[in-house]
C-alpha cells in the first residue's frame, strides 16, 4: 500500500512540476537560450530559479523539522561535500548540453507532451548519454 501510495505521490509531484515549468515558459528553449545570450538578455530563467529556491529554503526547514517524512522511514539527504572530477565533468556537459539544446531533463521530458522533433532528439540524446555515463563511468 505504501509503495502505490508513493508512486501516486511521485507522478502527482511530476505533473505539478511539469505544468509549473508549462506555465513558467521554461519549457521553451527561446526562453532558456534567451537567458543565455549576453545581447537581448531575458531574465525569466533567473525569476523562476529565485522562486523555486525560496518555496524550496522554507519547505525544506519546514520539512525537515518532522522526525521522518511521511511516506518514508527517514529521510535520505546528501551529506558528501566533495567535489570529484566526476562532479565537474558532468556539471560541465549538463550545461553545455542545456546551452546548445535549451533543455535540461524536466523540462526535455515536460516538452514531450506537446512534441516536436527537436524535444524528441534531445530526449534520446539524453537517454543515450545517462546510459553511456552508468556503462562507462563506474
Amino acid at each position: 500500500m505504501v509503495m502505490g501510495t508513493q508512486i501516486l505521490v511521485s507522478f502527482v509531484a511530476g505533473l505539478v512540476f511539469a505544468a509549473g515549468l508549462a506555465l513558467s515558459g521554461m519549457t521553451l528553449p527561446q526562453n532558456i537560450i534567451g537567458f543565455l545570450n549576453v545581447r537581448d538578455w531575458n531574465p525569466a530563467l533567473i525569476l523562476v530559479m529565485v522562486g523555486a529556491i525560496t518555496v524550496y529554503a522554507i519547505a525544506f526547514r519546514v520539512i525537515t523539522k518532522r522526525a521522518a517524512p511521511l511516506l518514508r522511514e527517514k529521510f535520505e539527504i546528501p551529506t558528501s561535500k566533495t567535489i570529484t572530477w566526476q562532479l565537474v565533468v558532468g556539471a560541465a556537459l549538463f550545461g553545455i548540453g542545456w546551452g546548445m539544446g535549451g533543455f535540461c531533463g524536466g523540462p526535455a521530458i515536460a516538452s514531450l507532451a506537446v512534441g516536436g522533433k527537436e524535444v524528441v532528439v534531445f530526449v534520446a540524446a539524453m537517454l543515450a548519454g545517462t546510459y553511456l555515463c552508468k556503462t562507462i563511468v563506474k
